[in-house]
Parts: structure tokens; sequence; C-alpha cells
């Protein structure tokens, strides 16, 4: 039991990577506060974590781009465990967003990705930031994605950007924050079959599409969820304890091949 005792907040919990993150954690003796936006699917991950006997998981509607959201989350977590141990910022997405050319992409659809999936990773390591600090302590990691060490399948413009706009915050937090023994990393997935739009953007490539995608990836399979959470449990634990500053693709040689 790695994690025993700890006490571990994921975000984007409801579905696909977070969901998998979820019960990872949990297997390994933490426990879990998970939070989405999606209450109904949310609801389902508590209920995986626990059948998966990771023992009762804490779970709540929060918008991680509500600053005042997340620090109460993360105050209430701390208030009631006493201890704040790990963050994973999953929380993210393209907002039901399709590529466009860049002359027709407006400053609404630019900056809500932005929103998801870099403030709210910020609004959460602002957050724990002082539990971990007066602990001495603490693990932070950051999902971010292939788009963001290469470019985004999607042609999202936004999406490629704010996930690597992720991985500088990786070290940047990582280099302040290593003084008081916090140590945050990032995982890049590759493409997984993870939630509806993932789901869409797969069927969406045709059987001729998808299978170009397999034949770019080294170990010639699509990544699942819990490939993502096994590399994400490693950051989390003792075992990367001194690593820090670091980022990993986990996208089965995808990124290898460019």
């Amino acid at each position: 039991m790695r994690l025993d005792g700890r006490t571990a907040i994921v975000t984007g919990a409801a579905n696909g990577i977070g969901r998998a993150i979820c019960v990872t954690l949990a297997r390994e003796g933490a426990a879990v506060w998970g939070c989405d936006v999606l209450g109904p699917e949310l609801e389902e991950t508590r209920q995986a974590v626990e059948a998966a006997g990771g023992g009762p998981a804490r779970a709540a509607v929060v918008d991680v781009r509500d600053a005042d959201a997340v620090a109460a989350f993360v105050a209430r977590a701390e208030r009631e465990t006493g201890r704040i141990d790990v963050l994973v910022n999953t929380a993210g997405g393209v907002a039901g967003q399709v590529n466009k050319p860049v002359e027709e992409v407006s400053d609404a659809d630019w900056r809500v990705i932005f929103a998801i999936n870099l403030d709210g990773a910020f609004h959460s390591t602002r957050a724990v930031a002082p539990a971990m600090k007066r602990a001495g302590r603490g693990a932070i990691v950051n999902i971010s994605s292939g788009a963001g060490r290469s470019y985004s399948l999607t042609g999202i413009q936004a999406y490629a950007s704010a996930k690597a706009g992720l991985i500088g915050f990786t070290r940047q937090t990582a280099r302040e924050l290593g003084a008081h023994g916090i140590r945050v990393n990032c995982v890049a997935p590759g493409f997984v079959r993870s939630n509806p739009a993932s789901e869409r953007q797969w069927h969406a490539m045709g059987e001729a599409g998808q299978q170009r995608l397999v034949d770019s990836i080294a170990l010639r399979r699509i990544g699942t969820p819990e490939d993502i959470a096994r590399a994400v449990l490693f950051f989390c634990g003792d075992d990367s304890g001194y690593v820090t500053g670091q980022t990993i693709s986990v996208d089965g040689g995808m990124w290898m091949l460019g």
C-alpha cells in the first residue's frame, strides 16, 4: 500500500483517465477526494473507488475555473483528513470544440480551453501548496498531453498551447516548491479512448484512420486509462522521491516515432 494514510485530490475525476487514477490511488491506500463538473459520472467514480476496495471516497462537483470553489474543496479535504499529500490535475479537454482555421478561432474559444486546462491546474496547485508546505512534503502530478510536446491530433490550437503551458508550469513550480519537499511532475498521454470526446474523435477517423494511428505507435496499440494511472502512481509515491520537474510521455512510442 504505497499511499497508505495519504490524502489525494484528483480533479477531472468523472470518467476515463481521472476515474482510473482515483481507483489506482485508492487501491494503494490513499483517501481519494475527486472533483469534476459532471455530477452523475462523478458519483460513478466514487462507487468504482469503493467497489475496488479503496474505502470511502469523497466527491464534489467543482469547476476548476472557479478559484474560490477549488479553494473551498481543498480546505474541506484538509479539514476532514488533516492533510493533503497528493494532487493530480487531470481536469482538461477541448470544451466541445472542433478544428477551425486559426483566423476563425474566437477569443472566447481560445480562453475557455486555457481556463480549463491551465488556469484550473494553477488554482488547484495554489490551493494545496500551504498544506504541503506545512507538512514538508507533497506530490503534484499534472496531466498534459502529447499535444503539449508536439501537436494536437484534433488540430485545436488552444489545446496544444495550453498543454504545452502545463509542462512549463510543472517545471517552474517544481523549482519553487522543491525546497519544501514538494515534487511536481507531469504525464503526457498519447491518444486514449477515455471519454465521450475521445470516442467521437476515434470514430471520426474511420477504419483507415484508426489503423494509421495504431501503426504510428511503436507498441501497436491504443493506450488505456489504466496505462496513464500507473505512471501517475509512480510520481505520487516514494519510488519517485528524487524525481521532480519531469514530463513522461505515456503513448506507446508515438512521440518517439514522431
